[in-house]
């Protein structure tokens, strides 16, 4: 099963980065939120990703070329070849650019041809948690519904779900309270597509999201442990310190 991680993002709300990498490369650690996503899924078994461009795209791609030999011990031989003699993560990566201004559910739109499974996860370059992947798809498989979303008990800025036996019964943008948000870590059928609509412009939070939850095709696994989504600079030192205190709950591998 595929994974697409959206990493086309302009990361406004962290311009203390983001003017010279996009947001899914910044440091936790020594290594970029999009890795820590990507081994996630991995420790679950999803290896074959997709990551989906836009702004500074290219520095994605250039991570991901220079991985093997930067992470990893190498041998340089006289001919020029480079031999990298342990790698630990046997991934397959498409990188994918969707435009540099394209939303979210455009994105998707543009990823459709690579997308020809039955179902897919999706989920965005900036958030961590330790959600059993697994348990996730199973449930999404258990409901028969078009779409999973991940829900998450948290009071803040992100789209709220209301939620009735595992099934999303009402979808608000940026409600004040205490509800169950919107936290990503999607599974979605192939029927997605017919909700995906407008193109570019199409966002995937706002009319797909609202029309999956009209139709009851949208059901909600709860997460209780650790999410945390980086939307500013103090998120990301705020992991940081968990990570540099060895309080890294996202990190299941």
């Amino acid at each position: 099963m595929k994974v697409v991680v959206l990493c086309g993002g302009r990361g406004m709300r962290m311009k203390e980065i983001s003017d010279d990498i996009p947001k899914p490369l910044a440091l936790v650690g020594n290594y970029p939120i999009v890795w820590h996503i990507m081994k996630t899924y991995y420790h679950y078994g999803f290896n074959d990703f997709i990551l989906l461009l836009g702004y500074k795209g290219e520095k994605i791609k250039e991570y991901f070329m220079d991985y093997p030999w930067k992470s990893h011990s190498s041998i340089l031989h006289k001919d020029g070849s480079l031999e990298v003699l342990k790698s630990t993560e046997n991934w397959k990566i498409t990188f994918l650019d969707t435009g540099l201004d394209t939303m979210t559910g455009g994105r998707i739109i543009r990823a459709k041809e690579f997308l020809q499974d039955e179902s897919f996860m999706l989920t965005y370059g900036d958030g961590l948690a330790n959600i059993d992947l697994n348990a996730l798809y199973n449930f999404h498989c258990s409901e028969g519904r078009i779409a999973t979303v991940t829900g998450i008990k948290k009071n803040n800025q992100y789209g709220v779900l209301s939620v009735s036996d595992g099934i999303a019964t009402g979808f608000t943008e940026k409600p004040e309270g205490n509800d169950i948000i919107n936290g990503g870590f999607f599974v979605f059928g192939r029927g997605i597509f017919d909700y995906l609509k407008d193109g570019d412009n199409c966002v995937l939070e706002k009319e797909p999201l609202m029309e999956l939850v009209k139709d009851r095709q949208l059901a909600v696994y709860c997460h209780d442990g650790f999410w945390a989504a980086m939307d500013t600079y103090k998120d990301l030192v705020n992991v940081n310190e968990l990570w540099e205190k060895n309080l890294a709950l996202w990190k299941v591998w």
